[in-house]
């Protein structure tokens, strides 16, 4: 199973729907949005692709009851998880937030396959060790919107992952 997965959109719905596009295209059946999507219309053109869309709110929350309304409206395409999310994809055991220093403790668990976070606007994909004496990947997908981090010079990038392989690819959207 391939997913799209996404973060720091910043309400720019265009760059989000750009990359579930491509991911679309890709042969991805599912979003992860790693936080700071600020207002639920950013979503509104991403959903007409069709594609189940999971969602955590990171720390520019943006208008709640807006996000619950179009989860209310979306005949279940759209899951707003809160803080943060445990989700079962591909037979994957995956954990999202948007904090990655969150992320990397829950990676260390050894309870998840993959943990996606955001936050820093830097794209990477980590093999971390964890206490079980395995690894679990750890991805963060950097800023689907582009915008520069203090110390971070972004550019707009989203990962297209393939959860049977456990292959993960740092995309650049084209500006």
């Amino acid at each position: 199973m391939n997913i799209c997965i996404v973060s720091d959109s910043h309400d720019r719905a265009d760059s989000v729907a750009a990359a579930v596009k491509e991911a679309q295209a890709a042969g991805a059946q599912a979003v992860i949005h790693c936080g700071d999507l600020i207002g639920a219309h950013t979503l509104r053109a991403s959903m007409k692709f069709g594609l189940p869309l999971h969602v955590v709110h990171g720390n520019n929350i943006g208008d709640q009851m807006a996000m619950h309304s179009l989860v209310a409206k979306s005949n279940g395409l759209l899951a707003y998880h809160g803080q943060d999310a445990t989700l079962e994809l591909g037979k994957r055991r995956i954990f999202v937030t948007h904090f990655p220093h969150y992320g990397r403790a829950m990676a260390c668990t050894g309870d998840y396959d993959l943990v996606c976070c955001g936050h820093s606007h830097h794209a990477e994909i980590v093999e971390q060790p964890n206490i079980k004496g395995g690894h679990s990947m750890l991805v963060n997908p950097g800023s689907v919107a582009g915008i520069d981090a203090p110390g971070v010079r972004a550019r707009a990038t989203w990962i297209l992952a393939d959860l049977d392989l456990m292959n993960f690819e740092i995309r650049t959207l084209e500006p």
